[in-house]
């Protein structure tokens, strides 16, 4: 499995079993919000993005920067606080474990931007964009 596809699993799997507000539904599959049951709110949809790869030593280490989206989901009369609450329980769950499982030092994690979406209510939507930077040697990954 590649790094990249072993990062995204683990905040999938994190994000699983985040505390309150806990999701009803933590996937990679796209899904129609508005088709949801409200049992499956907050819901989250977690992309691999796009991944900058430079030398960072001659010709053996490498090291990578790829950004994943989680695209959460709330369902409520209080879309404002609800979004907020989701993103900072997001935050917190994968501070827990900046490495992402590998308990690499020369690895990270951090949240670089949050995005509010415009949607009607009771539904809202926000889209939290996640940077994992690690090193790796050159042709193992």
């Amino acid at each position: 499995m590649s790094l990249r596809e072993e990062f995204a699993k683990n905040i999938q799997d994190v994000l699983k079993n985040m505390s309150d507000p806990r999701p009803g539904l933590v996937t990679r599959e796209f899904f129609d919000a508005e088709k949801l049951a409200i049992t499956q709110f907050p819901a989250l949809l977690v992309l691999s993005g796009d991944e900058e790869r430079a030398d960072y030593t001659m010709g053996v280490t490498r090291q990578g920067n790829i950004i994943y989206t989680i695209r959460g989901f709330v369902r409520g009369s209080e879309i404002d606080k609800l979004r907020n609450e989701l993103v900072e329980r997001i935050e917190e769950t994968l501070d827990e474990d900046r490495t992402r499982g590998t308990l690499s030092k020369s690895m990270t994690t951090q949240i670089t931007r949050v995005i509010v979406a415009d949607r009607l209510a009771p539904l809202g939507e926000v889209a939290v964009t996640v940077q994992v930077r690690y090193k790796y040697t050159k042709g193992v990954n």
